[in-house]
């Protein structure tokens, strides 16, 4: 194996969102960089050439969330199209199999991880959530628990994703992932500091754990004015920006209808992003609710606009709209949830306890001059892709040394 030919294959469930853009942005740097690289998704859009590999079954997805609501044993259904990408990866015979978020009803992580144990392959596992050593959920801050420190059971979460209706097989989920997941070859990766520190308290202690910190497309991101301000009527008014993927109540965006009640509605404005239909209904008046954009720029358009951004978070690992925010020039107020604080400094915004809405009101009323025209430096994509890079070929020489 020389540089240049290493054969890395990455597996996440979408090929976008944040997770999957991640995973993207690396390929294609690896394919620029000669590397034999391949992508595996199990949801979403079609493969577009021999370097994709998209494991789509609709149907079993369904009956992976059924069986998961039934059982609690999400990632251990969706055994045919998991066989049927063990196929692949034996005609691939991978260096290195690099784990984004190996669940959402699309894999069965015991074939999956025998195969890697049995081949003895090396793997890069980037933890996105804390779901691969609970024994059912992907946080467990918003009740407290520490179960999965020794043990899960008795799930309190047990109706949250990945929701279970019936059973709780939360010890039985722990102890299979303790099983499956331990004793490998596995340099595990984190995006932020706070989640290396928990990783350290499980059962995956054993690991190496590098922090990488998700890195964003600064040629995306930067200050530019579009026609939002005009569109929506906001001249004169300070914006309070939220954005979310998904806004999940550990999202906060009960917290937003709070402020709001808090403010004067004749200077300030609240503009939430990433809103289904239904809570955008749901919002009152004052309230600008937005759907989900895919369109990028129009994104960006709102972070300039906006005076200031809120991420009322609960629940968190190291969320990249702070980072976009901060991009386009407009500083941050986050909750002290998760890595969520290690994206801002002095200079970019200010950390307020879960819930402190006194704090936040009075921070927006003593900042209300301080917004659009700073540009503040975060990390670029290109640095963080570089840095997996560098794990890659120290792994590399880890093989050559073996090998000889």
């Amino acid at each position: 194996m020389k540089y240049g030919k290493m054969k890395i294959v990455q597996i996440n469930t979408f090929p976008y969102k944040a997770t999957g853009s991640i995973m993207m942005n690396i390929h294609n740097k690896l394919l620029e960089e000669q590397y034999d690289s391949y992508v595996v998704w199990g949801r979403g859009r079609a493969a577009q050439n021999e370097h994709e590999i998209a494991i789509l079954d609709e149907f079993g997805v369904k009956l992976h969330g059924i069986y998961t609501r039934i059982t609690d044993k999400t990632g251990f259904a969706s055994k045919k199209v998991t066989r049927e990408l063990i196929n692949k990866l034996q005609q691939i015979e991978p260096d290195i199999i690099h784990l984004h978020n190996i669940h959402g009803y699309y894999l069965n992580i015991e074939l999956l991880f025998n195969y890697i144990r049995n081949n003895n392959i090396k793997v890069v596992w980037t933890l996105h959530d804390c779901w691969a050593f609970t024994g059912h959920c992907a946080y467990f801050d918003m009740v407290g628990c520490e179960k999965w420190k020794t043990g899960c059971h008795d799930c309190e979460q047990k109706k949250t994703y990945p929701s279970s209706l019936i059973k709780d097989n939360s010890y039985w989920n722990w102890e299979k992932k303790r099983s499956l997941f331990t004793n490998l070859n596995i340099t595990l990766v984190t995006p932020c500091k706070w989640l290396k520190n928990i990783v350290k308290q499980s059962f995956l202690k054993e690991y190496s754990v590098e922090v990488i910190y998700n890195g964003i497309d600064l040629n995306v991101f930067h200050p530019e004015k579009t026609d939002f301000e005009e569109k929506y009527n906001l001249q004169g008014k300070y914006v309070i920006l939220g954005v979310a993927s998904e806004w999940t109540e550990r999202k906060g965006l009960k917290d937003f209808l709070k402020l709001e009640e808090m403010l004067d509605r004749s200077k300030y404005k609240i503009v939430l992003v990433g809103l289904t239909q239904k809570q955008i209904k749901e919002l009152p008046d004052t309230i600008i609710g937005i759907e989900r954009t895919e369109n990028v720029q129009e994104l960006v358009g709102i972070y300039t606009r906006a005076n200031v951004f809120f991420n009322p978070t609960y629940e968190d690992n190291f969320p990249t709209t702070n980072l976009e925010a901060i991009a386009c020039g407009t500083p941050v107020i986050t909750y002290n949830t998760g890595g969520s604080p290690e994206a801002v400094s002095k200079k970019t915004g200010v950390v307020c306890e879960k819930g402190d809405l006194k704090s936040v009101y009075q921070w927006i009323l003593a900042n209300n001059s301080f917004g659009t025209d700073g540009k503040f430096v975060v990390e670029g994509k290109d640095e963080m892709i570089l840095k997996y890079l560098q794990l890659y070929n120290a792994i590399s020489e880890e093989i050559n040394h073996e090998a000889s």
